[in-house]
């Protein structure tokens, strides 16, 4: 279906309105999130007099107030057969006729299925609307609502059934979090801002705003409301801009002019979202109990905004702990909420990143994900198929997580945890990934990176030639080194150094010299060795440390570690389990590549047989035709247990898709390309909520997902096993 096209029928930009800053808005994020399968084409809805210029995308215009129009607009549809798939926008008073019957018969005489979003479901209707809504779902193959109070109004009030509703939340942007990381150069650092946003009209109810800010700035004399937006364009049409001279003029009058400031501006996006990033507090206003859905309070939440508002059903839904709801035009409650919020830093705190909690699942991204997905549905006869667009490689989190020392382990959301320290763990991977990185752009800045990540290894080595694994942000190290077992981390810094020093044209001979005394330091560690994991990092070290300098000394270590894998497989495996443990649990994919690298290096059939064998066993149990489903962290997966679901972390996706390069670089089966692609997605939506785990704003990757969320956390470890993966498919990225 590579030619196929999708239809969005909707009003548009350059039209002022939300529901066209929405349809852009999702259009942009779903050619953003797919490269191939179908287009996006556009019907503006347009009035009679207007005579707007619309972008190439838009190539059919519906005039809303011509009845005719909506069947020439069908016929034209039905005999495009290219277009397999129509979304439709629906408001009231977008479509013409009474309560926008007009639409009925385009509905009627389309042949192509049609997704219908309803942005208002209005409660308590009366027979007639009931009718039309009731006939608009008959004719719709889906509906799209953006709340779970709108689904339920359309089950108990109108009688539609639940399977034909998918709920998908109004889409939000991604932001880099600044209210986490203070910044006292930004404009009004010295202000509590209050905002509100968005087209002007009376309905907004900002006087209500207005007629609080008076006992606000009592307490807090340093607040300053921002009224950012221009008049809505029907309302100046019709009345001109009276409702924003009476709130100026009101602003005079409660003396409060000095505290208010109005932005009467259309803003871009960028523009806008850097505004609410510098918002205290988000007021949303509006004296409509029937509107569903605000985007301004989605887009405000999204930056980590704290909301007080009135309660429609979706301030309702999203704000608990990330704000207060007050009643419609209660300007002393809205006042004993900001006064309430205000005093108490520690609670808006926690509000802050309880919205960027709440919010984060409708980000632009999943909100693609969740439409193409219900596309897929309708479609499914026709063996509908999408390919994700690969994002940009970013260094921007490591970066951000990365002092003049070293990594930090952990984040609150992208800002680096200091508390946490550092680990070896980390900074080994770190060094790996960013010196593959280097290979691949030859980006100097890399360079201070590698350098501070080397010198953090080593500064972690001891006399003996172990490694010691925590440090704290003051450079001493945890007591909790010597209460720990460290196998694991020892050999992922043998692993690092291993393949720092295959990468040759990297090191200056004088640093090279140092890094191999190191490893050589090190060796004599490895030889008792137990933990299989350990085993199979060192293993990987030896092997890449074999491509800098081929030695018999190498290979015999090699083998005497792998001999010990093969001797813990034939201890413990049977027919149905082939493995080297009775059980599953974390870094499963690197045992079996280990002992294909040495088989690789020491030409043993025994050792590249059993990798095999090992690692097509694995994939069987995690890799289905439906989903990727690694390991879960939960807990060890025993034979004959029934695997769970969540609880899966990205390092484990890292170490398969990394295996799986491997496999397919030695055995060239295409099944294992297929299947490192198909990890891959599970970092950009592929997974059982159908949700983003890297986050391409921040460059970070999401430290885990959940059974019915995501860990917004963005650590090291996290980051870097999306960005070894992600460079790891640069080679197949064709």
């Amino acid at each position: 279906m590579r030619n196929s096209e999708f239809l969005l029928i909707s009003s548009y930009p350059p039209r002022k309105c939300g529901i066209a800053t929405y349809s852009l808005d999702l259009i942009n994020a779903i050619e953003n999130k797919y490269q191939e399968g179908f287009s996006l084409k556009v019907c503006a809805l347009d009035k009679e007099s207007s005579e707007l210029n619309y972008s190439r995308r838009v190539t059919y215009v519906l005039k809303t107030g011509t009845k005719e129009d909506y069947a020439s607009l069908a016929q034209r549809i039905n005999l495009n057969e290219q277009i397999r798939l129509v979304f439709l926008q629906h408001e009231f008073g977008l479509y013409g006729g009474e309560l926008g019957t007009y639409l009925l018969d385009f509905l009627k005489d389309l042949k192509v299925p049609v997704i219908v979003t309803f942005h208002t479901i209005l409660s308590k209707p009366d027979d007639r609307l009931r009718l039309i809504v009731r006939q608009i779902v008959q004719y719709a193959a889906q509906i799209i609502v953006m709340t779970n109070h709108s689904a339920m109004i359309l089950r108990e009030e109108y009688q539609i059934e639940l399977e034909k509703i998918t709920v998908i939340p109004h889409g939000t942007h991604l932001i880099k979090p600044q209210k986490l990381i203070q910044d006292k150069d930004r404009p009004f650092y010295t202000k509590k801002i209050l905002a509100t946003f968005g087209l002007i009209s009376g309905g907004k109810s900002i006087e209500t705003a207005l007629d609080a800010l008076p006992r606000i700035v009592q307490h807090f004399p340093e607040v300053l409301y921002l009224i950012i937006g221009k008049t809505h364009p029907e309302v100046i049409k019709q009345e001109g801009e009276i409702y924003r001279n009476f709130l100026q003029q009101k602003t005079i009058d409660l003396g409060m002019d000095k505290h208010v400031l109005f932005i009467n501006k259309y803003l871009s996006l960028q523009i806008l979202l850097d505004y609410l990033e510098r918002t205290d507090i988000y007021l949303f206003t509006s004296k409509d109990p029937q509107q569903a859905v605000s985007g301004t309070l989605a887009y405000a939440m999204s930056t980590g905004c704290p909301v007080i508002s009135t309660p429609i059903p979706h301030s309702l839904e999203l704000l608990d702990g990330a704000g207060i709801n007050f009643e419609f035009e209660d300007s002393e409650g809205l006042a004993d909420a900001a006064l309430h919020m205000l005093s108490r830093p520690d609670l808006m705190q926690k509000m802050v990143l309880n919205a960027l909690h709440k919010i984060s699942p409708t980000a632009w991204q999943n909100s693609a994900i969740a439409h193409i997905e219900l596309a897929k549905k309708v479609l499914k006869k026709e063996n509908f198929k999408t390919q994700y667009r690969y994002p940009e490689i970013s260094l921007d989190q490591v970066k951000r997580m990365s002092t003049e020392f070293g990594m930090l382990q952990f984040s609150k959301v992208a800002k680096p945890d200091k508390a946490s320290g550092y680990t070896i763990d980390d900074n080994a991977r770190a060094l790996i990934a960013v010196a593959k990185n280097f290979e691949l752009t030859g980006d100097f800045e890399d360079l201070h990176l590698i350098n501070t990540y080397l010198n953090f290894i080593l500064f972690c080595q001891q006399e003996d030639g172990s490694f010691l694994n925590y440090v704290k942000y003051n450079k001493k190290f945890y007591k909790k080194n010597h209460d720990e077992n460290l196998e694991d981390a020892n050999g992922r810094a043998i692993w690092a150094l291993g393949q720092f020093l295959s990468m040759q044209n990297l090191i200056s001979l004088p640093l090279q010299a140092k890094v191999e005394a190191a490893f050589q330091k090190a060796l004599p560690t490895i030889v008792d060795l137990a933990s299989p994991r350990a085993i199979s990092f060192c293993i990987k070290g030896l092997y890449f440390h074999y491509q800098f300098k081929e030695s018999a000394e190498t290979l015999a270590l090699i083998t005497q570690l792998a001999d010990n894998l093969i001797s813990k497989y034939r201890g413990v495996s049977s027919e149905k389990w082939q493995w080297f443990e009775p059980y599953l649990s974390y870094a499963n994919a690197v045992l079996p590549e280990a002992l294909l690298l040495a088989g690789i290096c020491t030409k043993s059939d025994l050792f590249k047989n059993t990798a095999k064998t090992t690692f097509d066993f694995l994939l069987s149990l995690t890799h289905d035709q439906e989903q990727i489903s690694v390991i879960s962290n939960v807990g060890r997966h025993d034979e004959g247990q029934e695997k769970v679901d969540f609880g899966q972390q990205p390092i484990e996706f890292a170490y398969t898709i990394l295996a799986l390069d491997s496999f397919y670089q030695e055995f060239r089966e295409v099944g294992y390309l297929q299947k490192l692609k198909a990890t891959f997605d599970w970092f950009l939506g592929d997974n059982h909520l159908h949700q983003i785990i890297y986050n391409p704003c921040t460059g970070g990757c999401y430290d885990g997902l959940e059974e019915d969320h995501i860990n917004l956390n963005q650590g090291a470890e996290s980051t870097l096993s999306y960005l070894l993966s992600r460079l790891t498919l640069e080679k197949y990225n064709t």
